[in-house]
């Protein structure tokens, strides 16, 4: 089913409103080496379990459309996260914790929303970005993979002119005497024009904790904690703010083939009260070519590599090279199944949760839903089947 069309019957006579209800139902099989918990170099243990959102999250959602005439309409968004496991609601329980936002499109001016989103980094990079075929980069340490919501977001996209769209949005972290404590900015710029994409885009994250320290509740990027934490950046969570700057690019050479490679730079800046005393860098670049060999089936193939720098007392930089493969095979429009193969091996040091003066040697993180049990090794294999439906 593409989707349910609701038409208002109380609608003064000049509107034209439309409610769709849409949803993805994804579940599966998972298994993972060594797993263990952040910050720990020891005692992993082989994981299996079913899981919800393997391919993708679990959700469902309404969103809407009042046409008030001349181009311009009124829009809106409600999608809601869940566990088809346990039906319990995702990203902190919130009721609509995926996106909750309402604004005004016009094809001529773009679009304005307010609320809880992603931003215009992750929006325009996506398509030519890692988790398009489950290629996520080690511990999703340049947020290209959904992890990211943000609350109290004003976003603007503009319309596509001569292949260009552009997006800048800001938060507000509400916090009494500052404009910047707990905010996050984003900006980004996509070119798509035929077989060819590309997208370049900036986002700041900022702690609503003074001089950085435990990662406040106040900050617009919070689900439940801090977004995006993994082995990579375990040691750094105290940061004053986060920036990530990404390029994503794409190119099909046909309607069976294409190619996508990307490169993302990702700072962790200290403040005063942080557990570390300097700026902790990632550099990650990753390929993927994606196959069609039939209308039914998918095939990718891809490689991510990351490398931190030296600071805070370590010697040995960390480094992490993951290898993946994913299958689908479609069984109808909307039902796929699908299997997933990664391998990550990591080397160097890198910062325990104690921040400096904890310096331990780097584990492996896959990332996305293996991120909250990285391994305890240098090494780790993760392994996914799964069956996902869209309605």
């Amino acid at each position: 089913m593409a989707g349910l069309a609701v038409t208002a019957v109380a609608a003064p006579a000049f509107a034209q409103n439309s409610v769709t209800l849409y949803g993805i139902a994804d579940n599966g099989f998972m298994y993972q080496s060594s797993a263990s918990t952040l910050g720990s170099n020891s005692g992993g243990q082989s994981k299996f379990q079913i899981a919800s959102g393997l391919w993708t999250p679990s959700r469902w959602g309404l969103k809407g459309s009042e046409d008030l005439g001349g181009g311009l309409k009124t829009i809106f968004q409600l999608e809601n996260g869940f566990s088809i496991d346990s039906g319990a609601a995702s990203q902190g329980g919130l009721e609509f914790g995926r996106i909750a936002i309402v604004g005004l499109s016009s094809d001529t001016y773009g679009t304005v929303t307010a609320g809880r989103n992603y931003t215009p980094y992750l929006l325009l990079l996506a398509p030519y970005g890692p988790s398009k075929w489950l290629s996520m980069h080690p511990g999703d340490v340049d947020g290209l993979d959904f992890t990211f919501h943000i609350n109290n977001q004003l976003m603007y996209i503009s319309p596509k002119i001569a292949g260009f769209t552009f997006g800048a949005s800001y938060a507000l972290g509400g916090v009494a005497g500052s404009l910047n404590q707990g905010s996050t900015w984003s900006t980004a710029l996509q070119y798509d024009n035929g077989p060819f994409g590309i997208g370049v885009g900036f986002f700041r994250v900022n702690n609503s904790t003074p001089g950085g320290g435990v990662y406040g509740t106040a900050s617009t990027a919070y689900s439940a904690g801090q977004a995006s934490l993994s082995a990579l950046t375990n040691g750094y969570q105290t940061a004053q703010a986060q920036q990530r700057f990404a390029i994503t690019s794409g190119y099909k050479f046909s309607d069976a083939l294409d190619l996508e490679v990307s490169y993302s730079n990702v700072q962790y800046i200290p403040g005063i009260n942080s557990s570390y005393r300097n700026t902790a860098t990632f550099n990650t670049g990753g390929i993927l070519v994606h196959y069609k060999p039939t209308v039914a089936w998918d095939l990718e193939a891809g490689y991510a590599y990351t490398r931190a720098t030296k600071a805070n007392g370590i010697s040995d930089e960390a480094q992490y090279n993951q290898f993946n493969l994913t299958e689908s095979y479609a069984l109808s429009k909307a039902t796929s199944v699908y299997a997933f193969e990664a391998y990550q091996r990591a080397s160097g040091q890198t910062l325990g949760t104690n921040g400096a003066g904890d310096v331990i040697s780097a584990t492996a993180s896959i990332g996305d839903y293996f991120q909250s049990s990285p391994s305890s090794s240098q090494s780790q294999v993760g392994l996914i089947v799964g069956v996902i439906h869209r309605f």
